[in-house]
């Protein structure tokens, strides 16, 4: 289910749909890694190809838009305009796809992946832009620990999990519209991880896998 451990006798192009993980890099508080977004995208897109047989995984696009969290160590961004031109070349790359659909983690990439796509259905190409939505914190807090928990369980460090920013984005959004994540966190964190736990992040997988599964199914249903 891997495009990148196939030979190219091996790819069965015009009947595949190409399911793209994108992520970033960039903080996710003391205890998560900073390819988190990147490691959940990846496991959505494994687990539709586990779902679907006529969907291959591709490599992952592991840097985005992530501008919001400058001032932390590690963060790196490609940023809003570079992250929409990749994501359309690379889709115009994949024509001998029977579509493709992205897989998207981050929500700062949001703005980028919605420009590509609509340049890319202006020109007549099927691409499907999917990214999950979960009720709960909004970065590094308890849904994305949890998820973690499931995808790489290793790569938490529970010990320094600790809250950061808990008012809701709402109200938090002109600050970091401002200053970024480290104007109302210190730590990068908003939300608080230390509820998280691997039951949480097993129920939200198979929640979030669901809903990206039945996307596909009714996108696929409209051709």
């Amino acid at each position: 289910m891997r495009l990148g451990a196939r030979t190219w006798p091996e790819v069965h192009a015009g009947t595949w749909l190409l399911a793209v993980p994108l992520g970033s890099c960039e903080q996710h508080g003391p205890h998560l890694p900073l390819d988190t977004d990147t490691r959940i995208a990846v496991a959505l897109a494994d687990r539709l190809a586990r779902a679907r047989a006529d969907v291959v995984v591709a490599p992952p696009l592991a840097y985005g838009a992530s501008g919001e969290h400058a001032g932390f160590a590690g963060p790196l961004s490609i940023g809003l305009d570079a992250l929409a031109f990749v994501v359309t070349e690379l889709v115009r790359s994949a024509d001998e796809f029977a579509g493709v659909v992205v897989v998207n983690a981050h929500g700062g990439n949001a703005a980028a992946v919605d420009r590509a796509v609509k340049t890319l259905t202006a020109e007549g190409r099927r691409v499907l832009a999917w990214s999950p939505a979960a009720d709960g914190d909004a970065h590094a807090g308890r849904t994305e620990t949890s998820l973690l928990l499931v995808v790489a369980p290793s790569a938490v460090r529970m010990e320094r999990a600790e809250a950061g920013a808990v008012a809701p984005l709402a109200a938090l959004m002109p600050s970091l519209r401002a200053g970024g994540v480290a104007s109302v966190a210190a730590n990068g964190v908003l939300g608080d991880p230390t509820g998280a736990s691997r039951e949480e992040g097993s129920r939200l997988l198979d929640s979030m896998s669901a809903a990206l599964a039945d996307a596909v199914d009714r996108w696929r249903a409209t051709w």
